[in-house]
């Protein structure tokens, strides 16, 4: 009987401690996933752009349209570009809007190959463009939007065979839109592939000094470039749940 009631007390003191000592156990389980790190695309940046573009030229003059166009005659002129910008991007959530400036050198050029009787030809010899942007990022990818002001510098040469070589310049600015993909390959360095349309406006020569008749001529460019742009400041890193 002493014996039975010893072990009863014992049974029951063990139990009375057994919340306690679980207390102090370690309690072994999976550990909640860390926030991962996204890229902040918000800062000033500057870089550098190159590519290539492509030039559609309208000309009108006294002998008006030719059949149903709205133009005498047309042609196109292409070769290369480059240049430099500076922007500064503002972050919110997924939503990225900035502001971006560039300037560039040209040498798209071509001409009519003497359609009207005598050749008229133009180049771009630089230009560039003032603009918002507006995208959507992904983590280090950017899908962008932009349109703006574009300007540039034109030269045109007009062949008359027997009358000579007319040739002016002519300062002209219009719209400039278009998009692409950006993706920061490092926290600072940003690579981008960017098409973007560019419409000069119309110049007028009213009095060619070669006995051609007057006109005008309509200029528009698709331009594609690659880029590569440094952007100020580290990373600053945003939670993503």
């Amino acid at each position: 009987m002493k014996k039975l009631i010893l072990s009863t007390v014992a049974f029951c003191a063990l139990g009375a401690m057994s919340p306690a000592l679980g207390a102090d156990l370690p309690i072994y389980g999976k550990a909640p996933p860390l926030a991962a790190p996204a890229y902040d695309w918000s800062g000033f940046y500057v870089g550098v752009f190159g590519g290539w573009g492509l030039g559609n030229h309208n000309v009108n003059n006294a002998t008006g349209p030719a059949g149903f166009a709205n133009f005498t005659a047309n042609y196109e002129s292409t070769g290369g570009l480059g240049g430099g910008e500076v922007g500064y991007q503002w972050q919110s959530g997924s939503i990225v809007v900035g502001v971006e400036a560039d300037g560039f050198g040209s040498n798209i050029k071509g001409g009519d190959n003497f359609a009207l009787g005598w050749d008229d030809a133009t180049k771009l010899g630089w230009g560039g463009t003032l603009r918002a942007r507006g995208g959507i990022a992904v983590d280090r990818l950017l899908l962008f939007f932009t349109g703006g002001w574009a300007y540039g510098e034109l030269t045109h040469t007009n062949t008359n065979p027997g009358f000579g070589v007319d040739t002016f310049k002519a300062t002209r600015s219009g719209l400039a839109a278009g998009g692409g993909i950006a993706y920061a390959i490092t926290d600072n360095l940003i690579g981008k592939f960017e098409y973007r349309y560019l419409d000069l406006g119309t110049f007028h020569r009213d009095a060619p000094t070669n006995g051609a008749l007057p006109y005008t001529v309509a200029n528009t460019y698709s331009v594609v470039t690659l880029g590569l742009d440094f952007k100020f400041g580290g990373n600053a890193v945003v939670a993503k749940y």
